[in-house]
């Protein structure tokens, strides 16, 4: 079960919601590893009516939902298709592909990663 308790109200405290605490901690442990944002580990963290924005405060890449709504499940994964097919080089932002995410930026929003894949020009 994801989401707001108290439905709506009291967007600033972390005890109105679910399980964002878990995906904070989670977010702040894995950055210990990987202190940059754009290196190695690029992080999509929360879940429908996260709070989005204590899980960038924690170092997440992109997460969701800066509008409290319920996202669709596919949105996560055309984050991280993005982010893994585009090439190393690149800086990848949300702009890069908010068309293909059903609600926008209001499901899914962050700061950006620079892409994984290693082109191979002939």
């Amino acid at each position: 079960m994801t989401g707001m308790i108290k439905h709506g109200a009291g967007y600033k405290d972390i005890y109105n919601y679910r399980n964002s605490r878990h995906f904070i901690h989670t977010v702040k442990e894995a950055r210990k590893y990987d202190e940059t944002h754009d290196k190695n580990l690029v992080i999509f963290a929360g879940a429908c009516q996260s709070y989005f924005e204590a899980l960038m405060d924690a170092g997440a890449n992109f997460a969701s939902s800066p509008a409290r709504i319920l996202i669709d499940f596919l949105d996560p994964l055309i984050v991280a298709k993005s982010v893994a097919m585009a090439d190393k080089n690149k800086y990848i932002t949300i702009d890069d592909f908010v068309n293909e995410l059903r609600d926008g930026k209001k499901g899914v929003n962050g700061l950006g990663a620079r892409g994984k894949r290693n082109v191979i020009f002939l």
